[in-house]
This record gives C-alpha cells, sequence and structure tokens, in this order.
C-alpha cells in the first residue's frame, strides 16, 4: 500500500471512530412511502419526494412519451444543439408560474448545485460582497468562495447582524443568499426583511428555494394547502432584485432545477455560466415529465392538503418524545438527538423495525446537533405516521 492510500485509510478510519462514517444503501423499487431496500421492503422517512410524484404513473408515461419523441439524450448543451422544444417549454411555463418579477425569464439546470453555482458567480467577483445565512446549503457556500467575492456570513437568521454587515460594506455589488426553506431546520427564512436590506444597501437577493417550491403558495387562496408556486408566492415578493432558484427533483418529483429573474439576470447567465455553457443539457424527456408535473401539483391540491395534516399530526404526537423538534411548519420535521453516536444508534433502531430515517451528522448540521430529519410525503398516510412514533418511544425507552 503506498503512503498516499494509507493516509486516506487514516482519515476514513477517523471518521468512523467520529461516528462520521456514511453508507450507501441500494434502492430497488420506484420512490415512494415504501421501498424495497437492501432487499428488504421499508416505511421510508427519508426522502424529498414531498408530494409523492417521483413514482407516479402518469409522469412515467410522460417520459417516456418524450423518449419516444426526442430521444434519451440531449447530445450537446443548451447553447450548441441540446435545446429541445421541451425545454424551451418548460422554461416559459415555470417563468410565468413562479413570477418572481413582471415578465421574468427562467432557465433550466442539471442541479440545483450547477444553478446555484451559475447565479452567484455571473453577478459577482472579485472586490463584491456576499452574504450568506449560517444555515444555508452548501452550494451556495461554494458558489460564493468560487466568485471570489468577499464571503459574509451571519447568524442563522440574525437580519440585525446582517444589516450592520451590509452598512459597513464599500463593495461595489452586494448580493444576499439564503435559503428559503432551510434544508436541515425546515424553517423559512424572513424573506421580506430581506428584501427590504437588498433594496436598501442595492443588493441581489437569491431565493433558493429548493423546499418550499411545489409545496407552499399563494396567500390569497383560502386553503393552507395552496397553489405550490412556492415560498415567494406564499409571502406575496416581487422584485427585479430577486433570484429565485428551485429544484425539480424534490416536490416535483423528477429531477433537475430552473432559475428564474429579470431578463437581464438570465441573458447574464446563460452568456457567462461556466455550469450552464459548459454541461450537456439534460434529457428533454425530463421535461416532458417535469409538464405533466406541474400540471398534477396544480390540479391536485388535496395532495399539499394531505401533506399538511400528517405534518400536524406528527407534531401532535412528537410533543410526547424525549428529544426536541424544531420550529418547523414544513414537510421537514427534525428530531434533535444531539451527539453522532445516539442519532445513529435510534437510526439503526428504527431501522430493525423497518422504518429508514437516515442520521444527519456534522458536517451537513453543525457539531452538536446530529439528527433525524424527518421528512414526510403526501404518499404517507396518517398510519405511517402512527407508526414512526410508536417506534421511536420505543427507541427513547
Amino acid at each position: 500500500m503506498s503512503r498516499l492510500t494509507a493516509e486516506l485509510d487514516d482519515r476514513l478510519e477517523q471518521r468512523a471512530g467520529q461516528g462520521l462514517r456514511r453508507q450507501r444503501r441500494v434502492v430497488d423499487s420506484p420512490q415512494g412511502a415504501r421501498l424495497r431496500v437492501d432487499g428488504r421492503e421499508v416505511l421510508h422517512f427519508g426522502s424529498n419526494d414531498y408530494l409523492g410524484l417521483a413514482g407516479d404513473k402518469r409522469l412515467v408515461a410522460a417520459a417516456q412519451a418524450g423518449a419516444a419523441r426526442y430521444g434519451v439524450g440531449a447530445g450537446a448543451s443548451h447553447l450548441i444543439s441540446g435545446h429541445f422544444a421541451p425545454h424551451d417549454a418548460i422554461e416559459r411555463e415555470l417563468a410565468a408560474w413562479v413570477a418572481p418579477c413582471a415578465n421574468a425569464r427562467a432557465l433550466l439546470f442539471s442541479t440545483g448545485y450547477m444553478a446555484n453555482l451559475a447565479i452567484v458567480t455571473s453577478l459577482v467577483g472579485r472586490g463584491d460582497a456576499v452574504f450568506a445565512d449560517k444555515l444555508n446549503h452548501a452550494c451556495l457556500n461554494d458558489a460564493a468562495l468560487l466568485s471570489r467575492a468577499d464571503f459574509v456570513r451571519y447568524a442563522h437568521g440574525d437580519l440585525g447582524a446582517l444589516e450592520k454587515r451590509l452598512d459597513s460594506s464599500r463593495a461595489p455589488r452586494k448580493l444576499i443568499a439564503t435559503d428559503a426553506v432551510f434544508s436541515m431546520d425546515g424553517d423559512i427564512a424572513g424573506l421580506g426583511r430581506l428584501l427590504e436590506l437588498a433594496g436598501k444597501y442595492d443588493a441581489w437577493l437569491v431565493v433558493d428555494d429548493a423546499h418550499g417550491f411545489g409545496v407552499l403558495g399563494d396567500p390569497i387562496e383560502q386553503e393552507r394547502a395552496n397553489s405550490g408556486r412556492g415560498t415567494l408566492a406564499q409571502l406575496g415578493l416581487v422584485s427585479d432584485r430577486i433570484v429565485y432558484m428551485a429544484t425539480l427533483g424534490k416536490a416535483a418529483g423528477v429531477a433537475g432545477a430552473f432559475v428564474a429573474a429579470h431578463a437581464s439576470v438570465i441573458e447574464t447567465l446563460t452568456q457567462t455560466a461556466r455550469s450552464y455553457i459548459f454541461t450537456t443539457a439534460a434529457p428533454p424527456m425530463l421535461s416532458c415529465a417535469l409538464t405533466a408535473s406541474l400540471a398534477l401539483i396544480r390540479a391536485e391540491p388535496e395532495r399539499r392538503r394531505h401533506l399538511f395534516a400528517l405534518i400536524d399530526r406528527w407534531r401532535d404526537l412528537a410533543a410526547a418524545l424525549p428529544w426536541p423538534t424544531l420550529a418547523s411548519a414544513t414537510a421537514i420535521q427534525p428530531l434533535i438527538l444531539g451527539p453522532n453516536a445516539d442519532a445513529v444508534r435510534v437510526s439503526d433502531a428504527l431501522w430493525t423495525r423497518g422504518i429508514w430515517v437516515p442520521a444527519i451528522r456534522p458536517p451537513t448540521v453543525p457539531q452538536g446537533s446530529a439528527r433525524l430529519r424527518i421528512t414526510f410525503s403526501a404518499a404517507h398516510s396518517f398510519d405511517d405516521v402512527d407508526l414512526l412514533a410508536e417506534a421511536l418511544a420505543d427507541a427513547a425507552r
């Protein structure tokens, strides 16, 4: 064995000793509330398939029809010869539906990670400044670092501290970046106040709505389970300063991501973003499936009604457990266990009961806050929630 591989093995052993070793499990079924994993059927609470659309046969049929017409690969980047009619159609539909500003345009990306890299590195650079919540997703942090702008982080949700840093900054261009729904805590950012600060200090506001799109929505509707247009729509926010990103592999059930913003922003990304220019376009059949998905999100509000009812049921049951929950009203419901070993132990105890809830540990979450990131889907039933609560109560004894 060489010195180089020996060093890697030593580091891996250290991670294992800290309770940070991860492993993949092999899924051999469509995504859903119940999966076949490592040869057994389990009840699953670890997916971002919030509306239960990933395995929907209507989306499968749309993808199959798209593959029959357009093939299974795009063959080139969007700017060469890989921009197909379904790509163009879904971009127009998404821009009109999300509408972060008047006459918004949208741009497709293969992943949310690539979309956030594109946004930040295209809008700011050396000498500029990015201001970011400390609990933002890693891709927003990586984007800020790659932009070479000054990277200023503020304590989670501390908008007073953010304003002080904005006020003291002399950067010619400023960008505020935030998750809309924080992926590990489930809480919603103070987007209204963030937009006020962006206006006061002449900054862009980049909103990563990966976990709000499809689930949250329009406040003018009477029901809490509303349109699915996302967090901006729920809060009634519209501005040319907003650059909105959402992923399409979570609530939408397919794959990819999009950016929606003022036409000048989208054209800038199209012309300059390396993660857009230098990659092959996603297969057009996925855009065919996404068109079907958006139709279902609009036409079946009962999915969101059921999802929020499940969340309410869980919040009631979780109050009897010995571990704290966080103040989340979204499908992300963390159960904080603290030490890494405790999170792994409880996750393993659930697995033996046929329930899969992966343990989340640093660096994904801060040290000392290892947790079970329980996520609910419209595919779950009330009985499923009851089984989870009962298994957790047994694991706590």
